[in-house]
This record gives structure tokens, sequence and C-alpha cells, in this order.
């Protein structure tokens, strides 16, 4: 059955589980391999990508995706992937090293996907208020501190932190919750 991403969605949203069906067929394989790739537990990597099926499931009437159904989904298994480091600190170290490099590039699929958020990251820092873009731009791609910022554009460091705060709040708003993750691997890069 070929069905468009929007269609899908929309079915999704309406409680049909033939359209989940079809959403895990389609991506359920190449979610695997993709988690795989950065974890290398097979049973924790189906485990995530069974949370990841749920959780769009149950939140199914509040979904607002802005971006491909892939990159929602592949970001949503990155979250879970961090998610897992974090609760599994002291066993999962070594797994974190050069963990971005091998998240943005583990397939040519992934290379697209971070490709497509970054571009989609800049096109959202463009639209903000001249200010606030200037100051995330200084602290975010130029490396400035909060205090250097703010010696720069003679503002307080407390309107460097707001700026930085809005520029985050807005990108979150329009990327959606479930791309964070991807935020701060961008922000870290």
């Amino acid at each position: 059955m070929n069905i468009t991403e929007e269609e899908l969605i929309q079915r999704i949203k309406a409680g049909n589980k033939e359209a989940l069906t079809i959403l895990y067929d389609r991506f359920c394989r190449k979610l695997l391999v993709f988690s795989y790739n950065l974890l290398k537990d097979r049973e924790l990597c189906e485990e995530i990508v069974q949370d990841v099926f749920i959780d769009f499931w149950r939140r199914r009437s509040e979904l607002q995706i802005k971006v491909s159904l892939q990159s929602y989904l592949y970001a949503s298994v990155r979250y879970k992937i961090f998610a897992e480091f974090r609760r599994e600190k002291a066993i999962r170290v070594e797994l974190y090293d050069d963990i971005n490099g091998r998240m943005q590039y583990s397939t040519p699929e992934t290379r697209m996907i971070h490709e497509e958020l970054e571009e989609q990251v800049k096109l959202i820092i463009e639209r903000l208020p001249d200010k606030c873009k200037l100051v995330y731009t200084m602290s975010r791609n130029e490396g400035l501190s909060h205090k250097e910022i703010a010696e720069l554009l003679a503002i307080s460091t407390r309107t460097v932190e707001t700026h930085i705060s809005n520029a985050l709040k807005v990108l979150r708003d329009s990327l959606g919750h479930a791309l964070t993750i991807e935020f701060i691997l961008y922000l870290l890069h």
C-alpha cells in the first residue's frame, strides 16, 4: 500500500492501527540498524525501537511533526539512546566516545537526516529577532561565553542568557520535543 507520510500521520492520529502497522513496517528495520550501530546490543535496540512506536501511538493525538516522519523517528530513537546512556552511565561510558560522529554518519540515511535537521535549524535561526539571532550565533557558532557576549554587545549576562533561552525555546517548539537531542548535538557541534 503506497500512502504518503501526511496521510499516514492523519490515519494514526485518528486511531487507525493498520496505519501504525504500515509505519512500523516502513521504519522498524532501519531504526534497529541505526540503534545497533550506536549501542551494539540487539535486545536493548529492539526495546528502544518498540518504545518509540509505543510512545508514538500513545501520543498520536498530540503529534506535531515539523520534519519528515523519518527524521522524527530517528530523532526519537536518538533521544531514547541518550536516555539509556544517562541511565547506564557507568556501564556504557565507552560507547559514548565519539557518539556524535557515529550518530551522524552511521549510515547514508542518518547523514541525510542530520543534514536535513541542520538545515531546519538554520532556517529557524534566521527567523529569530535580530538581537536574539546575534546572541545565539555568537554563543553557538563563535563559541563566546555569556560574559564575552555581554561585554561586546554592552548588555547584561542575564540578557544574554534570556536571548539564548528564547532561541532554544523557539527551536524546540518549531521542531518538536522529540528532536531535543538533535539540538544538543547541533549545539555541541
